[in-house]
This record gives C-alpha cells, sequence and structure tokens, in this order.
C-alpha cells in the first residue's frame, strides 16, 4: 500500500492551480508579443542574448523590479510601500526555499516553501535554521508594514506625498483585494499554526502564545483561505496592472540589449503597455492636471486604454508632448514614442509635400559650421541676430540654412501624426546638408535640435547654441564680461527632459550674469505651455499652463528670465513687461 505523501493536502490545490494558470498564460503572452517585434528588433536580441550587456539587465531588473530605487529617489514613502512588498514577497520565496530544501524530508514539493509552518511542525535543528526563521519572520512584518501603507495611500494618498491616485477598473480591484489579504491570511495561518504546534517565530511565536491552542478546522480553513488568496492573485494578475510584474523585467532587458520603440506599434509596445504599474506618479505633475484639472488623459489612462483596445484618440492627443510624465515614470517607458504611434495619420499624407526645397541651392560651405534657426527662431529675430553676432566675435564661418526662407525640421508635424510628411522634409534637408560639405550643425529650436539629433541620420555633430557658446567660452574663442543682474534660467522640455541639457546652458549664464534658482528646475521645470504639442486647448487654457510656469521662474525675484528656446521666449515675453532673453542675446549684450 502507498504511503500518503507527508507534504501534501488539499488546501494547496488552489496555489497550485494557480500557478500554473498564472505561468500559462504569461508565456503565452509574452511569446506572442516577441512574435510580433519586427525583423531588426529580433536581430538586435539575437545579437546581444548572451553580450556583456546582460550583466547591467540584470542589476537593473534587480535594482528597479525588486529595490524600485527610482520610485525611493521620487518618493522615499512611496518607494518604500513599493519595494517593502516587492522585496519583502522576493525574500520569503527565496529564504522559504532554502529553509525547505534545507530540512530533511523524503520530498520536497514547491508548494512546501509556500505552506511550511503547516507541514513542518517542529522547530529544525539544520545548520542556519535559526537565522532562516528569523529572516522569514522579519519579511513578513517588512511586508506587512507595506501593505499598511497601500491601505492608508487608499484612505488619503496624501499622506504618502499624491495629490491624485489612479482610478482602477474592476479587474485591478479584485487583484489589489487579493494581493492585500495574502499576507494577513498568511500571518494568521503561522501564528495558528503556532499555538498549535509551537514551531513559530520571533513574532509568530509571540503571537501563538497569547492566544489558545487552535483545533484543527480553525487551522485548515486558515491555509485554505491562504491559499485561495494567492490563487485569486495569481489569476486575475495576467489582466490586471500587476502583470508589471514581469512585464517590467522583460522591458528592461529587451532595452539594455538595444531595443527602441518604432513609428509603429510592434509587439515591444506591448511590453511597455503591460509595464506601467498604474503607480499615478504621472498624474500630479501633469500641467493638464495642476493647471486645468484635466485627470484623465494622463499617460497612466492613455496606456491603460491602448491596453484594453479602446479608443485612446482624445486622450493620445491632449498631451502638451512636454516629457514631464516621462521624467516621473518609474520604469522609463518612452510614453512620448507610443503617442506618436497612436497620432498617426496615415490617411491624412499627400504626395511630394515639400517639393519646392529641390528649388533651394545648397550653400558650398566646406569648412564652415551651419545654422539652422528654426521656424521659430524667425518670429523671434533677436535670436538668430545674437548668434550671428557671436559667429563673428569667435572668427567663426558659418553657413545660416534657413535664412533665406523658412524650413521645418518636421519634428512638429511627428508630434501631430503627420509622419511621411515629416518624413519627406527629413530626406529633403538631409540631402541639403550632406551636399553643403558643413563640418557641425548649430540649432537654436531645442525642438529641431532633437529632431536632428534624434531623427535624423546626420554623419556630422549636431549641437544646440547653448552647448556651442559653452565650448567658445572654455576654449577662449569669444570673452563676456559678468554683470550682476540676477537671472534665473527656463529649462525648455525638448532640451532638458528632452536631450538632458541642463549643465551647458547654466554654465554660460555662470559666466554672464549672477545665476538664481528656480522653484522647480531641470527635469521638474514646468512647461511654458504653448508648444505645438497639445492642439486641443485653447488659448485661455495655455495661458493658465505659462502663467503658473512664470510664477515658479519668481522664486527668487529674479530681474531677467533666460531661457534657451524661442518658443519659450515667446512664451514668457507675453506674459508680463518681465524681460525676457535667450542665452544667446545675454551673451552677445556681454561680449567683449
Amino acid at each position: 500500500m502507498e504511503t500518503p505523501n507527508p507534504y501534501f493536502n488539499p488546501f494547496v490545490l488552489p496555489f497550485v492551480l494557480g500557478t500554473i494558470f498564472l505561468f500559462g498564460i504569461c508565456i503565452w503572452k509574452f511569446v506572442r508579443w516577441y512574435k510580433h517585434f519586427d525583423r531588426l528588433q529580433r536581430a538586435i536580441i539575437r545579437k546581444n542574448l548572451l553580450s556583456w550587456k546582460i550583466i547591467p539587465a540584470l542589476w537593473e531588473m534587480f535594482r528597479e523590479g525588486i529595490l524600485h530605487v527610482r520610485i525611493w529617489r521620487k518618493n522615499p514613502m512611496l518607494g518604500y510601500m513599493h519595494s517593502s512588498i516587492a522585496l519583502g514577497w522576493f525574500m520569503l520565496i527565496l529564504v522559504g526555499f532554502i529553509e525547505s530544501h534545507m530540512t530533511p524530508a523524503s520530498s520536497h514539493p514547491f508548494w512546501m516553501a509556500i505552506f511550511y509552518r503547516f507541514f513542518i511542525t517542529t522547530h529544525q535543528t539544520f545548520p542556519g535554521a535559526q537565522v532562516l526563521t528569523f529572516i522569514m519572520e522579519l519579511m513578513l512584518i517588512y511586508v506587512l508594514s507595506g501593505i499598511l501603507l497601500a491601505v492608508v495611500k487608499k484612505i488619503y494618498s496624501r499622506i504618502l506625498g499624491m495629490k491624485k491616485t489612479t482610478k482602477h477598473i474592476l479587474i485591478d480591484r479584485f487583484a489589489k483585494a487579493f494581493l492585500w489579504l495574502i499576507f494577513p491570511l498568511r500571518l494568521l495561518s503561522e501564528v495558528l499554526a503556532a499555538s498549535r504546534f509551537q514551531n513559530g517565530g520571533f513574532f509568530t511565536g509571540f503571537l501563538g502564545d497569547l492566544i489558545p491552542p487552535s483545533n484543527e478546522y480553525f487551522l485548515l480553513l486558515s491555509w485554505t483561505l491562504y491559499s485561495c488568496a494567492l490563487c485569486g492573485f495569481f489569476v486575475t494578475l495576467p489582466f490586471s496592472r500587476y502583470m508589471h510584474i514581469f512585464s517590467e523585467l522583460f522591458l528592461i532587458y529587451f532595452r539594455k540589449m538595444g531595443v527602441r520603440e518604432k513609428s509603429e506599434r510592434t509587439g515591444y509596445t506591448m511590453y511597455e503597455l503591460n509595464a506601467c504599474s498604474r503607480c499615478g506618479m504621472c498624474i500630479d505633475n501633469c500641467p493638464l492636471n495642476k493647471e486645468l484639472g484635466h485627470n484623465d488623459v494622463q499617460s497612466v489612462y492613455f496606456l491603460r486604454n491602448l491596453r484594453q483596445k479602446k479608443s485612446p484618440i482624445r486622450v493620445a492627443d491632449d498631451c502638451l508632448m512636454c516629457q514631464r510624465c516621462a521624467s516621473d515614470c518609474p520604469v522609463n517607458i518612452d510614453l512620448m514614442a507610443i503617442r506618436q504611434q497612436e497620432r498617426n495619420k496615415h490617411e491624412m499624407d499627400t504626395a511630394d509635400n515639400y517639393g519646392y526645397l529641390d528649388t533651394v541651392q545648397p550653400f558650398n560651405a566646406i569648412g564652415r559650421v551651419g545654422y539652422f534657426g528654426g521656424c521659430m527662431s524667425h518670429l523671434t529675430p533677436g535670436v538668430p541676430e545674437a548668434m550671428k553676432a557671436i559667429f563673428e566675435a569667435a572668427g567663426q564661418k558659418y553657413w545660416y540654412m534657413d535664412e533665406d526662407r523658412t524650413m521645418c525640421c518636421g519634428r512638429p508635424l511627428l508630434q501631430q501624426g503627420y509622419n511621411r510628411q515629416a518624413s519627406d522634409l527629413r530626406r529633403k534637408l538631409t540631402e541639403m546638408i550632406n551636399k553643403s560639405k558643413i563640418t557641425m550643425l548649430i540649432t537654436s529650436c531645442p525642438i529641431c535640435y532633437q529632431s536632428f539629433k534624434k531623427e535624423y541620420k546626420l554623419r556630422i555633430p549636431v549641437i544646440h547654441h547653448t552647448e556651442y557658446i559653452a565650448m567658445l567660452l572654455k576654449t577662449g574663442r569669444i570673452k563676456v564680461r559678468k554683470d550682476d543682474v540676477r537671472t534665473v534660467y527656463h529649462d525648455p522640455c525638448e532640451l532638458g527632459r528632452g536631450c538632458g541639457i541642463y549643465k551647458e546652458p547654466r554654465e554660460v549664464l555662470k559666466a554672464t550674469t549672477h545665476l538664481v534658482k528656480a522653484k522647480q528646475e531641470k527635469e521638474d521645470s514646468l512647461c511654458c505651455g504653448i508648444n505645438l504639442g497639445d492642439t486641443l486647448l485653447d488659448i485661455d487654457q495655455q495661458t493658465r499652463i505659462r502663467d503658473a510656469a512664470f510664477q515658479n521662474l519668481m522664486y527668487k525675484h529674479p530681474d531677467q528670465i533666460a531661457t534657451a528656446c524661442p518658443m519659450c521666449k515667446k512664451a514668457f515675453a507675453h506674459a508680463s513687461e518681465f524681460p525676457v532673453k535667450d542665452i544667446a542675446e545675454i551673451v552677445r549684450e556681454n561680449l567683449k
């Protein structure tokens, strides 16, 4: 007669079935998404599959998937909450696995680590047993503290520094309810086991001693409920926001391999959509929420709508594309690229949109730098005039590429979904630049800078005029005097968050004037509101966003505002009579 398995009880079945279901659905989804990668994306993965890039990928998986370092940096309370649940549960699984396999037993089924205190009713004496028990108890307290903070956040999120939290759909609420039940039920089960078998640690043993020994019925009921809570969470996870637990790890790996978003949605986009945990960190600082009360269009809802295959048109279009949400996103999802995918207006395309550019004869600029002012610089002529003076002071020969006629870089078209027209423009301007033989392209407009830097395939360096001026100062090609005017610098969205240019503008301003801080600056800088990203806003709404950015700059009572974007300059110049200048204009005034 066969001896019954001492490490089996019918209450483990919900957990076992839930685990099989979870991994079956996840594997099916991940394989299906991977099949929809384009050929280049798959080639990149195959090329780097076993390269050295796997080491930083694994480190970032642990750092962000388990420790949630980016959330810690933005909000320590939220960071503690997220990491306590992720790291605590990870440690419970890992240490439980070690503990169960160190225990002398005839078999070690995988569920034994989850229900260890039910099946192992005595204190073990193998080396390190007491240490493992202590760690397990400590990790359970750690997770429970995170669950408590999550409950507090649900009731009153401002305690954790969040004014707005995400509105979750029904499946998310079910998954969250199961998650919140898992660890209190585990604590209850282990306490009842400790009261009956005296096998608890410092925490569960202490609580077990406070109650009379439990009978077998309540003991089995508590472990069954614990198993059912695990099953409920595992079954709902692949269809809820908690799919990010696994999707984020794959996204980090693919990103480290070199995979990037395309102009059209691919399987990689599905990993990005599902890597969003809907934490809501993108809501509070969005200018549309802060100044206009639009709190249903942020990236968290945009991604959710895409994931659920709902029409995202209004949500996709009602966005400043200022990238404030991207700087707050703890997963670094390429939010702007996904929005541009959804804005794609194929049906609005026409043939040969910019044929007039074929008549432009490129200047023979061998040995010269090229200067591209951009559309907005033509509307703020002080900026290109200042750059002309700086070129002359430095003895720099240059070709002013768009001096005689306006030429768009194509990025505003791209932001609004006119992908083919933007591509047509890029092709024609690229041909013109290549024929000119310039050695470097300098732009004054951050929109143009980001376009030439990231979207064109130029064979020459592309730099913003603040970078160029900083280089001239360092090499001594121009000399400037420093005045005592108190100047605050506004970080343009496209130059700062878009391209990471923060240092050079401040170096130039420190050399020419007295630089003071804005209340929020660098990656936290506020959008001027008068941009080309959101065509749904009226002028009153744009003005309210601009006025908030203006007040942010007045934090230290400066004498003037400096910026490095002609569009931002124009926006703030209309706010009041307060002096607003481009950095190039300040340098021109202070040239020796």
